[in-house]
């Protein structure tokens, strides 16, 4: 990489980083958020990074349902800068998107922000503009909506945020990003060091019998967790925006970046407990909860019930309609990956496939792994043959085989950088990420969709395996309003929860119900953060209610 069009890993005179605090804030409050450079220690490495208010992760803002509270931000970072308040039903003006909802916050300069809070649940705030950079390096956190119904969620003893993330780091320093623009634009930058609340290793403290409410958020680029407790028992209670339908006992949950969970943990014995992250070939040890002496509360009284919500199973009786009928919209993913597939096709002896190199071929084809079109051997990057090495080996998994591609195991998902060395050298010229109107054949921003406030929208989204690199996505619609999903692959989603993001896996096909709520100009786009930094986005507009409007 070129050191001039690479931003600067330089660490001295930085403060060290401080470790994450928890501001509560009421209805008429203030908050200054300032964006600064800090030094941080992980395992073996001092790197740079980002931090909002010097911490990684930043504050979590601690709020209740029906508020509003004033954020300023002042931006003396490495990069220009807005905040994306993700989840939030906010005012338009306020949705942190540049140039459409306000101007970037240039290095030295402030803006200030009006949140409210019309929803319970977990929020979480980070950049939007080189997000692929900006949130690796720092700048994400979480917000807990607390519900102005003190009997909304079960009864808990405590409760805590936990981040999930990871970062890679290579010759002792956060791995280089271009400032001209991203790298790793075909599956995103995974990284090789796995963080919990901003730490390579997680340490907490349980007593005997206590239930905590753990808050989950997925802030990675592109790493898909699947969260665990080794040794405790675990009931599944909320998502993105606030409870399910029905709680459920769960031995796992599977968050895709930006995702959301509510999950409540009873600590029934003495021991420790490990928090894991569960792959189909690898499970990463993020730390444990060591737990002794006995709880004081009574919450553990209640675990055993599982609770049902009003609220969804009305709206599980009303959506019987929208179920069968036709969608409003459809939405096609679809990648083009000139890289490898650009120019005249080609005779060769022999083809491979660039995701699993073992795969080999004498005609032309698709992988019978992971549906990615063969290419001729000796079109591949010359360090493309040894896709295992590099990168992808961590100290957890020293191998370097953490995970498969979906092909391999049939669920749809990339759990693993299987291609490391070509991903390195993707960027938007050479790999092309596609949302596509399937009524009018727009692509990206050339989408225009017009709704009005009031409207429920069906939206159906196709991940296309006709493509040329096939993998899952997760969806993320802005605060024009909330989603439910009526059904993957034909069939209805078994247990309602009010959505802003999804994971939609290759292949597969998901109708949501868009209920529109707000005015303005709102974004749509994928979240994993390279993908939208190579224009995996479009914005659609929402009237007032009074106004001409429709589909």
């Amino acid at each position: 990489m070129d050191h001039q069009d690479a931003f600067t890993t330089e660490t001295a005179g930085l403060p060290e980083a401080s470790s994450p605090s928890i501001v509560r804030l009421y209805d008429g409050d203030s908050f200054d958020l300032r964006i600064y450079p800090v030094r941080k220690r992980i395992g073996d490495a001092e790197v740079r990074m980002l931090g909002y208010n010097g911490s990684i992760p930043g504050p979590t803002l601690h709020v209740e349902q029906g508020s509003e509270i004033t954020v300023q931000v002042t931006n003396d970072g490495d990069v220009e800068a807005t905040v994306h308040w993700h989840g939030l039903r906010l005012q338009n003006l306020y949705d942190g998107v540049p140039q459409e909802t306000q101007a970037p916050i240039q290095p030295g300069e402030a803006f200030t922000y009006k949140l409210r809070f019309p929803d319970p649940g977990l929020y979480w705030y980070h950049p939007h503009i080189r997000e692929d950079f900006a949130q690796e390096m720092g700048l994400y956190a979480p917000i807990i909506v607390e519900p102005s119904d003190s009997s909304y969620w079960p009864a808990v003893d405590r409760q805590l945020t936990i981040t999930l993330d990871d970062v890679l780091i290579e010759d002792g320093k956060l791995a280089p990003f271009k400032r001209s623009g991203p790298t790793f634009t075909a599956m995103g930058r995974f990284g090789n060091l796995m963080l919990i609340n901003g730490e390579s290793e997680f340490s907490a403290e349980a007593a005997a019998g206590e239930i905590v409410r753990l808050y989950l958020v997925n802030t990675a680029n592109t790493r898909i967790f699947n969260f665990a407790l080794r040794g405790a028992r675990m009931k599944l209670v909320g998502g993105d925006s606030g409870r399910y339908e029905h709680e459920e006992f769960v031995e796992e949950v599977l968050l895709s970046p930006s995702e959301r969970a509510v999950v409540d943990v009873l600590f029934d014995t003495a021991g420790e407990v490990h928090l894991e992250h569960r792959t189909p070939e690898h499970t990463y040890d993020l730390g444990a909860f060591s737990v002794a002496g006995a709880a004081i509360g009574d919450a553990a009284a209640s675990f055993g019930e599982l609770r049902t919500d009003p609220e969804l199973t009305t709206e599980r009786v009303l959506l019987e309609h929208d179920l069968e009928r036709e969608p409003d919209k459809v939405l096609s993913i679809v990648a083009s990956m000139p890289l490898l597939y650009g120019g005249e096709a080609q005779e060769a002896s022999s083809y491979v496939c660039p995701m699993h190199p073992e795969v080999t071929s004498s005609e032309p084809g698709t992988c019978p792994k992971c549906g990615m079109k063969l290419v001729p051997s000796d079109t591949l990057p010359a360090s493309a043959s040894d896709q295992h090495e590099g990168h992808a080996h961590s100290e957890h998994d020293p191998s370097g085989h953490g995970g498969r591609h979906h092909g391999d195991h049939g669920d749809g998902l990339e759990w693993e950088d299987l291609m490391p060395e070509i991903n390195r050298q993707t960027d938007p010229t050479n790999m092309i990420w596609k949302l596509i109107d399937r009524e009018s054949g727009a692509e990206n921003h050339a989408i225009s969709w017009k709704f009005t406030v009031g409207e429920r929208v069906k939206i159906r989204l196709i991940n296309e395996m006709d493509s040329d690199h096939p993998m899952h996505h997760p969806f993320h619609i802005h605060g024009a309003g909330r989603f439910l999903i009526l059904s993957r692959d034909g069939q209805p989603e078994p247990n309602l929860v009010w959505k802003d993001t999804l994971l939609l896996r290759a292949g597969e096909t998901v109708d949501i119900l868009l209920y529109v709520t707000n005015p303005g100009l709102w974004m749509a786009h994928c979240h994993i953060a390279e993908h939208i930094e190579s224009g995996m986005m479009f914005s659609f507009e929402v009237t007032p209610s009074s106004e001409a409007g429709g589909h």
